[in-house]
């Protein structure tokens, strides 16, 4: 299968850079894969997977938005928080998940309660890819 360039940078780190074969995120439209030779885009990523296919093998990272661009047969992806599973700190996506429940309880105004919508769904988009790839020995 052909490849192309990804890139997904974070502000303090590049998470990942590799030839792949594939790439989906969530748009807000649904999911777009990616793949080589792809028309030029750019698209803004929800929260969900960050799904890349690289030897025939599918890896997951929980991604809590951002931006996915694609041109020249290379696709970049901007997000301010990328995890794979190893490191998702479950304990503290579960405090996060309380907190914006406890907060969505409330009357807040609509920007606040947008705010804490967001907050709950990274939460629990990270405890869900965490609980999917636990390793209980």
């Amino acid at each position: 299968m052909a490849e192309f360039e990804l890139e997904v940078l974070q502000p303090e780190r590049v998470f990942f850079k590799d030839r792949v074969e594939m790439v989906v995120v969530r748009t807000i439209d649904g999911e777009i894969g990616i793949m080589a030779n792809h028309q030029p885009i750019v698209v803004p990523i929800g929260i969900g997977k960050l799904r890349i296919k690289k030897d025939g093998k599918w890896k997951e990272a929980a991604i809590a938005g951002g931006l996915l661009e694609v041109k020249n047969n290379k696709a970049t992806i901007l997000s301010d928080a990328v995890e794979w599973p190893e490191e998702i700190d479950r304990q503290r996506a579960l405090l996060a998940k309380e907190r914006a429940e406890k907060r969505l309880e409330q009357k807040l105004p609509p920007d606040e309660f947008e705010r804490y919508k967001a907050a709950l769904y990274r939460a629990l988009n990270r405890l869900k890819l965490a609980e999917e790839n636990r390793k209980d020995v």
